[in-house]
Order: C-alpha cells, then structure tokens, then sequence
C-alpha cells in the first residue's frame, strides 16, 4: 500500500455506501501471523479483532463465520445451530471464488457473491470491533452493531 493511499476494495465500497461509522486501521501484515499479528501492531485485544472464516455446509453450501480472533468454530456446535449434518473451512480457492477477497484479506462486506454471514454472539458486547476491510494488512473498526445492519447477519454460539 503506497504511503498516504488508501486501496478502494468492494469493502469499502460497500461500508461507504451503507453510511457505516468506521475508520481504518492499517498493520503490517505478515503471512501466518493471523488476528495475533493484527492486535499486536495495532495495540488491541485479540478478542476484538473478528475474523471472517469462509465455510460449506455437507451439500458445498458456502456462507461466512465472523469469530473472534482468539476463539475458534467448534463445527459440530456450529452445525447443529445451522440444523445441518456438518459444516468445514473451505479451501483457499473456494474462499477466493466465493468472496472475490484473498485469504488473509476477506471481509463480510462487499464479496463477489452474497452469502449468508453468522457471528458469534459476543461479538455484540464488544464495543468496537477490528474486521477485515478487503485487503491483506487493513482493517476496518466500527460498531459490531454494523454487522447486524448491514448483512442481515444471524447470531450463533460456536465458539471455543
């Protein structure tokens, strides 16, 4: 990212025309360095920084997880909130495929495809939440209550 510029993604895009209250937050990104990477450089609990996970139910169903940084999605429970047999991560070009956003740098908003977006239910009790923006080493911080207003998205309890 050129210093001073700021990248338009389809999620800032989509943020900007919703009229979202949110400002942005770049880091150094860093291959593998995932949410833990993030919160460090820029000084926030990992607990706030949501990562968005690209997952299928049995039938290849794709739909997004939004999950906190330092928790992961217990699929069974994940699963038998959705009333399906069973759900798992998509592979990388599938995630791709489907959001139009590179792993490292997916974001709920503003994907190729709409696809139905769950959240962890203690997200909501956040005050401000660090989400992806649409590119490797930017993300976007706001209101979780944006999550809720502006992709109709479904509370879930999966975390462990």
């Amino acid at each position: 990212m050129a210093k001073g510029k700021t990248p338009a993604t389809p999620a800032l895009r989509a943020l900007k025309a919703a009229k979202a209250d949110f400002s942005l937050r770049p880091y150094a990104y860093e291959d593998h360095g995932g949410t833990a990477r993030a919160a460090g450089e820029l000084g926030v609990e990992e607990h706030a920084v949501v990562k968005t996970l690209v997952m299928q139910d049995e039938g290849g169903h794709p739909f997004l997880v939004l999950m906190h940084g330092d928790k992961e999605v217990s699929t069974k429970a994940l699963a038998r909130e959705l009333g399906v047999k069973a759900v798992s991560p998509c592979g990388p070009a599938d995630a791709e495929r489907y959001t139009g956003y590179q792993v490292g740098g997916i974001s709920p908003f503003g994907t190729k495809r709409q696809l139905p977006v769950y959240y962890e239910k203690s997200i909501m009790d956040l005050q401000r939440i660090y989400i992806n923006a649409g590119r490797r080493g930017l993300l976007a911080e706001l209101d979780p209550q944006e999550l809720r207003r502006m992709l109709a998205a479904k509370e879930v309890c999966a975390a462990r």
